[in-house]
């Protein structure tokens, strides 16, 4: 199934806001979509949750504001906290829901690599005995 970008109300849910301003939320996930684009493409089926914590993050701190002061009341957020980006835990998630996260090994042997010994064996060592592979000189 392909991915489907998650609607306003959706992002209006997933913020715990009654109401959303449609046109601005429908700009934030299709910008949301595009950045998480750069990363994978296509979109997984899950790529929803990522989606909403890009638009969602620009919605409610679109100006970047890390230091607020009003009146008596202050508040510091974290820097970085605003505007619209892919954290690194972002990029992390899509490559994983796209199956394209985690370790894997590669095999640098070729397909035509034969297992004996390339060395010459020199028949001549020895103390005049019969070599027996695993026993040596017998």
């Amino acid at each position: 199934m392909a991915f489907v970008p998650p609607t306003a109300e959706q992002l209006g849910l997933y913020l715990g806001l009654d109401e959303v301003g449609g046109d601005r939320a429908d700009l934030l996930i299709s910008q949301a979509v595009n950045l998480c684009l750069t990363v994978v493409k296509p979109l997984p089926e899950e790529a929803t949750a990522v989606v909403l914590s890009v638009a969602g993050r620009a919605y409610v701190n679109p100006q970047q504001v890390s230091y607020e002061t009003i009146g008596p009341m202050s508040v510091q957020r974290p820097q970085g906290s605003g505007g619209m980006y892919l954290t690194k835990s972002d990029k992390a998630a899509l490559k994983a829901m796209a199956g394209r996260g985690g370790a894997f090994t590669v095999d640098p042997t070729p397909s035509t690599a034969d297992p004996s010994p390339t060395y010459p064996i020199d028949d001549d060592y020895g103390p005049g005995l019969e070599y027996e592979p695993g026993w040596g000189w017998v």
